[in-house]
């Protein structure tokens, strides 16, 4: 056999010996219309309580990550949230129910958290001093945050039995906190009433009735507060939200039948799927579609609560770490979270829920940024790149491939066009994906000769759709592409690839410049094992995203 054939066979078998297999897959996307849509700043996160003395499995993983003691001067933190030019923040937690506010008449005295046998998580009650909120409300308007604030919903009422908290709520010390935020001008963008005190609760609980009667005298006192406000600078009054809790049907239900029309513009929910941080199947779990697919049934329910209970309102997810308890060390801040990530981006966005809260931005295994050096884990980057290339409008895909392919499309962000990310959860499929519009598949199905004629994404792009100015119908046509992978191949690696370059901080601290691969668009789209690819097809005007 002479050296060429030789070179042919080795050559054919090469997938095989590299234990790589090659798949074809297809995606058609309804570029007809959307099927949901997020708010413009659907990508949040969170900023908790937790002191440092906050331990679990043995670790104390919160540092110095609070609301009351994080850094709002190190370069990183302010450099991180303004790449998102608007992020959205929502500051609250578990000990959020906890937090007095020093300020007014308030009898308690203005301390900060401390271990507590017996208390709520076993902490303490603690306080928000007001020079650090004045701190904080001068770094959210530098960094351009768009802030939401979690207020204690416990406050006034007593404990009945096993968790169960009952009374009227105390209105006080948040009546005179607000009124200060307004004196000085700030701006909160929303309101949000409690943490985890829904259905069985966490820590504590709260019947649905009695949630529902307070939620009305706080959405009479924020509008009483707002409409007697002499700030010129104060703008539209903020959207109340709540309960920032579990979904419970029955109590979720219970909610919105008793609150009644339009004092909630928000129905918030926590979701952690994964379950606990020490459960040592979490990777398992995160690659595994079916497990991945467990929780559409959430969205999907809550969706249709608020359909039957609560039409004017809109849904929120929270609060969302995927492993709960400070997340899962090695796993939550590594290259392999980002699956589970985007595919609940991906997954939320489809059932209308209009903004998606991270725990957290920092603080825990699952903060995006690392709470001592502010260096950003790789899901950050997943945010940032959701956040710029995905836009409000939710197309639909139907996919033909394995299950270990899992796909969404929007509308391309602040731009003609559309974006689609990939999501490739097998360990050696590489995925050969035909991308198409079902507008253009349905034209005619064969040709003159017989032959079944295909139409792609981009033929019926060319043929069958207008482009932004005067382009030649022969001049060639590109995409972008984003193809994030782990540094060494290792899923559990802290450095994300960028089209195979390390995404790590400038020198001057800046995060790094997101650049994409452009290619011809009919050159072939393959998504290797283990990896995602964001990619986007510019300037196509789609019915859909009009």
């Amino acid at each position: 056999m002479g050296f060429h054939a030789s070179l042919l066979v080795f050559t054919a078998f090469l997938p095989l010996i590299l234990g790589e297999v090659y798949e074809e897959a297809r995606l058609v996307i309804d570029t007809s219309k959307t099927v949901a849509e997020t708010d413009a700043n659907y990508i949040c996160a969170t900023i908790d309580w937790w002191p440092q003395d906050k331990c679990n499995y043995d670790t104390c993983p919160w540092g110095s990550s609070s609301a009351v003691n994080l850094d709002l001067s190190h370069p990183f933190l302010g450099n991180a949230i303004q790449a998102f030019k608007n992020l959205r923040v929502r500051v609250g937690g578990s000990l959020q129910d906890q937090v007095m506010y020093g300020v007014g008449n308030s009898s308690s005295p203005c301390h900060p958290f401390k271990k507590e046998k017996g208390g709520l998580f076993g902490f303490s009650k603690g306080c928000l001093h007001m020079d650090r909120w004045d701190q904080l409300n001068n770094f959210f308007k530098k960094t351009g945050v768009i802030l939401t604030f979690g207020l204690n919903a416990l406050h006034g009422r007593h404990h009945i039995e096993r968790g169960v908290w009952g009374g009227d709520w105390d209105r006080h010390n948040t009546y005179d906190f607000i009124n200060y935020t307004l004196s000085k001008g700030y701006h909160v963008d929303s309101w949000e009433f409690g943490n985890e005190l829904s259905g069985k609760g966490v820590g504590a609980s709260v019947g649905p009735e009695q949630y529902g009667k307070d939620t009305i005298r706080l959405k009479t006192m924020i509008d009483e507060l707002y409409s007697k406000s002499n700030n010129v600078k104060q703008p539209i009054r903020p959207s109340l939200v709540a309960p920032g809790g579990f979904y419970d049907k029955v109590w979720f239900d219970k909610l919105l039948q008793s609150s009644g029309p339009r004092v909630l513009n928000v129905v918030s929910h926590h979701i952690y799927s994964l379950g606990p941080g020490n459960d040592g199947n979490i990777m398992k779990k995160i690659l595994n579609p079916d497990h991945l697919n467990k929780a559409s049934f959430v969205f999907s329910n809550l969706s249709s609560t608020i359909q039957e209970n609560g039409p004017w309102a809109s849904a929120w997810v929270g609060e969302s770490g995927g492993a709960y308890n400070s997340g899962a060390r090695d796993i939550s801040d590594t290259f392999v979270n980002t699956f589970w990530y985007l595919d609940q981006l991906g997954m939320a966005a489809k059932y209308n829920t209009k903004v998606y809260c991270r725990q957290s931005l920092i603080g825990g295994f699952y903060g995006l940024l690392n709470k001592t050096t502010y260096i950003p884990n790789p899901d950050y980057y997943s945010a940032l790149l959701w956040n710029r290339l995905m836009g409000k409008g939710v197309l639909d895909v139907n996919i033909t491939a394995s299950q270990y392919l899992r796909s969404y499309a929007h509308c391309a962000k602040q731009r003609v066009g559309v974006t689609v990310v990939v999501i490739n959860l097998s360990n050696q499929t590489m995925y050969n994906v035909d991308v198409q519009s079902s507008n253009y598949a349905k034209l005619p199905s064969k040709n003159q000769t017989g032959t079944k004629n295909k139409r792609s994404f981009i033929h019926g792009l060319k043929e069958s759709v207008s482009w932004i100015g005067n382009k030649a119908s022969d001049e060639k046509v590109y995409r972008e592409e984003y193809h994030l992978t782990p540094e060494g191949g290792n899923l559990q690696s802290k450095i994300m690839l960028l089209n195979g370059q390390p995404l790590q901080l400038t020198e001057l601290g800046d995060i790094p410049s997101l650049l994409p691969a452009v290619n011809d668009v009919n050159s072939p789209l393959s998504v290797s094992p283990y990896s995602v690819k964001f990619v986007v097809y510019p300037n196509f005007i789609n019915q859909g995203c009009i």
